[in-house]
């Protein structure tokens, strides 16, 4: 009996926990900023440029126009993360 009623309390939490896990790395973000967990936005940025980066590292036999995308991404970022550091 009680196993039976810890697996349906199981499955219950993780049905309810699903919509978290599936969520997009913006999701997450957007959700924590929102929540009040401001992080601060030069070091999202910072990272945000981080994984452009690596993208463009791991995209060495993608089509150019990919890798022209990405390039746009991240020179689009720094000039973002330029202007916040000029604001502070």
């Amino acid at each position: 009996m009680k196993t039976s009623a810890l697996v349906v309390m199981s499955a219950f939490l993780m049905s309810a926990a699903v919509p978290v896990f599936a969520m997009t790395h913006q999701e997450k973000l957007a959700c924590a900023m929102t929540a009040g967990n401001c992080l601060d936005r030069g070091k999202l940025l910072e990272k945000r440029i981080m994984e452009i980066k690596n993208e463009i590292a791991n995209n060495t036999n993608g089509s150019p126009e990919e890798v022209k995308k990405l390039d746009r991404k991240l020179q689009d970022a720094m000039d973002e993360l330029k202007r916040v550091e000029n604001e502070s």
